[in-house]
């Protein structure tokens, strides 16, 4: 499929959460549609299934705020919107130390590299063994004891 014309862009869905919860994933790829029309000047759009699950992703309710995008022109008459990922370029790893200038490169030969010291995980704290509690019902037998002991005591007449 040979394309015609193809932009970028940064579409801001923060209006759709002017919409009730339950349609805002609609309202977003609404927005969407309106806006690749607006810019690409033409009415036939089709959004890429990629894009759709990206604003879907989060639910209905959680459309993302911003969403970048990729339409793409094509011979057939159609606007091609998808999302657009950033190519970048591979890191080796490799980290480029910067000696200064007035360091002579004898120095720094002769010089080992320090390495940086690690610190020591502290050790976890033992705990003191906690007293056993006694269970709910073991509670309620003693407290029944003790009712039934202080109603055993005669109780003293008052005149």
């Amino acid at each position: 499929m040979s394309q015609e014309a193809e932009r970028v862009y940064t579409i801001n869905l923060g209006k759709v959460w002017l919409s009730p919860n339950n349609r805002r994933a609609k309202r977003a790829i609404n927005m969407i549609r309106e806006f690749a029309t607006h810019h690409m000047k033409t009415e036939q759009i089709k959004i890429d299934q990629d894009l759709s699950q990206a604003v879907w992703k989060r639910g209905i309710r959680n459309p993302p705020r911003k969403i970048r995008v990729k339409m793409a022109k094509t011979e057939e008459g159609y606007v091609l919107v998808s999302s657009y990922e950033e190519e970048k370029p591979k890191e080796t790893g490799k980290k480029i130390e910067v000696v200064p200038e007035a360091a002579s490169m004898t120095e720094t030969a002769e010089k080992p590299k320090e390495q940086p010291e690690q610190k020591e995980k502290p050790k976890p704290k033992e705990q003191p063994e906690q007293k056993e509690k006694p269970k709910k019902a073991e509670k309620k037998s003693e407290k029944q004891k003790e009712t039934k002991k202080s109603s055993s005591k005669p109780k003293k007449k008052s005149k």
